[in-house]
């Protein structure tokens, strides 16, 4: 196979993860194309030929596996209790492979699959999309360029006004199905604020039930202190009767606040596909940067918002299978924010501060 050869990419799961985010931005790879999508479900196979009438649609993860060698990269965007086996018999088969978050239900076994991934000389990474979310992006560059001087507290929230359940594994009470905001949302919010300010020491955790008929935690608050002083406040919630801001981080010499969510979600939702203008936001969404004032007000600058990037991702897996560049989050990350996951379930049960 040249350089010139677009690598064969089967997709493992149809559903939101799957149908709005990776094929997608598989498609629109220079270097990949999307050959097979794996979904038992028949509405969703029909959705898939609709989109992509050049694929082959499969049942099963073992039907899609049985042809290996038709393809260069497995991507598994199943439900997360799958992710595990799904994912170590990709590897076994001989196929890099790609994880959405969280790679699994705790730290060992992502390690586990890393060790299997090294063993067989195949790419691993795990799709921790929101890292070129656009206020992240931003962010990372007022930090680089020392605009807030030393960070103190760093407040991150994913949160929602979502009153009624939705249903489905997501919203399931059984441990095996890895559900719930802390190992969704918060796998987010961990893996921002690791690559931020780096490893964390200890960890206090709050999670709660609170719609009716809930079973599994929709309000959650993790306070972590990472080896270099800086504490981070992240909250994940579904009940949030009003929002608070997206960012906002206390320095020494300012504070940044930004509002909003980064817009590439809604907009691979309403079908848009990337292309000029791709990430961008309107300037009245611009956070803003100072101190001793309030952004509410109009105190402080506004800072232009970079450009959200969710297509850097594959970009980077192409370049990775083509010329052996670094893999963009790899398992160990990964599991260095399970750590921290797990540390947060023993938190919030026992009520404890759980130390690293």
């Amino acid at each position: 196979m040249t350089a010139a050869t677009p690598r064969r990419v089967g997709l493992v799961g149809y559903g939101l993860a799957g149908s709005v985010f990776h094929a997608p931005l598989i498609a629109a790879t220079e270097g990949l194309a999307l050959s097979a999508v794996v979904t038992s479900n028949p509405e969703r196979q029909e959705q898939a030929r609709a989109e992509f009438p050049d694929v082959r649609v499969a049942a099963t993860a073992e039907e899609l596996l049985a042809r290996a060698d038709d393809l260069d990269l497995v991507v598994v965007a199943s439900p997360n209790r799958t992710h595990v086996p799904i994912a170590t018999a990709a590897l076994k088969a001989g196929l890099p492979v790609v994880v959405d978050k969280p790679v699994a239900g705790t730290a060992a076994e992502a390690r586990e699959l890393a060790a299997l991934a090294e063993e067989r000389g195949l790419l691993l990474s795990v799709f921790q999309n929101r890292r070129w979310d656009n206020d992240f992006l931003t962010l990372r560059a007022l930090l680089e360029q020392g605009e807030l001087g030393d960070v103190q507290r760093f407040e991150s929230r994913f949160e929602r006004w979502r009153p009624q359940l939705k249903g489905g594994w997501r919203e399931s009470g059984d441990p095996a199905e890895i559900g719930g905001l802390l190992y969704d949302l918060g796998s987010h919010l961990v893996d921002q604020a690791l690559v931020l300010f780096g490893p964390a020491v200890s960890v206090y955790a709050e999670a709660d039930v609170r719609r009716p008929g809930a079973r599994t935690d929709d309000d959650t608050f993790l306070a972590i202190t990472h080896a270099n002083g800086v504490r981070s406040h992240l909250y994940a919630s579904a009940t949030a009767a009003q929002l608070g801001p997206r960012f906002r981080v206390l320095g020494s010499r300012a504070g940044f606040v930004k509002y909003g969510l980064d817009p590439q979600e809604a907009a691979l939702r309403e079908g848009a596909r990337p292309g000029a203008g791709w990430g961008e936001e309107p300037e009245e969404l611009w956070g803003r940067v100072g101190a001793g004032d309030s952004p509410l007000t109009g105190g402080g600058r506004p800072v232009r918002t970079l450009p959200g990037d969710y297509p850097a991702y594959y970009a980077a897996v192409a370049k990775a299978l083509i010329d052996g560049g670094p893999v963009p989050v790899t398992a160990q990350e990964a599991a260095a924010a399970l750590d921290v996951l797990e540390a947060a379930r023993r938190s919030a049960r026992d009520g404890v501060v759980v130390t690293l």
